[in-house]
């Protein structure tokens, strides 16, 4: 039977969808991309902000239709809407056979099989389990790079974010488990491993009674065929000097952290349950260049939350003027139901949160622009991922750059190149948030 699984959302959700179609292939079940082809749709769904929530509902919607039209068999809908509206999709698009939650995707064969003899199901599983899979992922990422899901759920329970009520308390997957993983994405030709987790940081904590991050990545970095290993989603008030030192003394590491802020006036991070204030990010990033000068720094931002005054955003404003952060990205707040932020005085209108986004990104811009000029002249090395057609160039990334969410570089040379090598590279030059170069030389194996 064809099957057509439509992933949407984050990477850590990206996961998942690798591992519920790592089972459906060893059932036999083919993977298709067209839509009219199916017997089977899979919709692995967001719902952490609006416009996620958004897409999610019209995809399944869409989908919906072909079962109407009389081709598809069977309509699945997993993830977090799914955990999240769990009956309302079942009573409101009755097209929909099945709802798994999000601790319940290790069922997603056992719920095709019910559909298909046309039973409705909705199976939610203990948001503090762990799904139980002993088949492979089927890794959708290209092959060179592949992400490793260390932990699932969030304790920190901020104020915006429905994640902990979707996704559980967080609980780390042990050890051992994520080294085989890991073994098993090299074997597969994965040369880029990227850490994730809602907070990758808190690693090892709850299994092992303290954090346990550094001592993950020391043996990862063990792994042959492992090249690179890029972390994402640290909270800056869980950064510790052993993950630093680790950081620093590994060479797999990359030297790029993703510090998710979201904001740098004292009151709003109060308001929205952060655990830092503005003069404690500063020591974290100031402490982190100067242990790691080459470091790059992404961070994201949210604006426009409940009573954010004016004179609030004009010192965000300033303190990315002042930090100047590599990589930045900025959402307009998003109120979500059940969320203690929703019942916040001071909502702020849409047009005057794009304003100040707007305004955060332009600022970021200029920064961005001046970092890459900075850039010329100096020789990096490069993970080529493709070439451009018609000409003699690649595109590649640096180790500042996180696939899908950073900058590119292009590289001239009539030298033949391969997906997934690595290359020594001289920056001639910067255009916006992307570098052009020429090649050096060429790193074997």
């Amino acid at each position: 039977m064809n099957i057509l699984f439509i992933s949407l959302g984050c990477d850590k959700n990206l996961v998942d969808s690798e591992v519920m179609l790592g089972m459906l292939a060893s059932r036999g079940y083919k993977m298709i991309d067209e839509e009219e082809q199916a017997d089977i749709i899979v919709v692995n769904t967001c719902c952490f902000i609006h416009d996620a929530k958004e897409e999610s509902i019209q995809t399944i919607l869409d989908m919906a239709q072909y079962k109407k039209d009389g081709r598809l068999k069977v309509l699945v809908v997993t993830g977090c809407l799914a955990e999240r509206y769990r009956q309302e999709i079942l009573d409101e698009i009755p097209e929909v056979d099945a709802v798994l939650g999000t601790s319940a995707y290790d069922k997603i064969l056992e719920a095709i099989d019910e559909a298909l003899k046309g039973h409705h199901t909705l199976t939610i599983e203990d948001t503090d389990a762990l799904p139980s899979v002993d088949t492979k992922r089927l890794v959708t990422t290209g092959g060179h790079f592949g992400y490793l899901k260390i932990a699932e759920g969030c304790d920190k329970h901020c104020t915006y974010c429905i994640i902990p009520k979707i996704r559980g308390n967080y609980r780390s997957v042990p050890m051992e488990k994520l080294l085989e993983e890991a073994q098993y994405l090299a074997e597969q030709g994965v040369k880029e491993l990227i850490l994730v987790a809602q907070e990758t940081t808190l690693y090892g904590k709850d299994l092992y009674g303290e954090k346990s991050l550094h001592k993950l990545l020391k043996e990862l970095c063990k792994i042959s065929g492992i090249r690179w290993i890029r972390i994402l989603y640290c909270y800056p008030e869980e950064i510790y000097d052993e993950l630093i030192q680790t950081i620093k003394e590994e060479p797999k590491i990359c030297h790029y952290l993703d510090l998710p802020i979201q904001h740098a006036n004292d009151e709003v991070l109060k308001r929205m349950g952060r655990r830092t204030t503005k003069q404690e990010l500063i020591q974290i990033i100031e402490k982190l260049r100067r242990e790691i000068p080459d470091i790059a720094l992404r961070t994201t931002l949210i604006t426009g939350f409940p009573g954010e005054t004016k004179e609030q955003h004009e010192e965000l404003l300033e303190f990315v003027d002042k930090i100047e952060f590599d990589r930045l990205g900025v959402f307009t707040y998003s109120l979500e139901e059940d969320t203690p932020a929703a019942k916040m005085e001071g909502q702020i209108p849409e047009e005057v949160k794009e304003e100040r986004q707007a305004e955060l990104m332009g600022l970021q811009q200029e920064i961005a622009f001046d970092n890459a000029e900075g850039m010329v002249g100096k020789e990096v090395l490069v993970m080529i991922e493709g070439k451009v057609a018609d000409e003699n160039a690649y595109v590649g990334r640096t180790y500042r750059d996180a696939p899908n969410v950073d900058g590119l570089i292009f590289v001239n040379t009539d030298t033949e190149l391969m997906s997934g090598d690595f290359a020594r590279v001289k920056i001639s030059g910067a255009v916006d948030y992307d570098l052009i170069g020429g090649l050096v030389d060429e790193l074997t194996e």
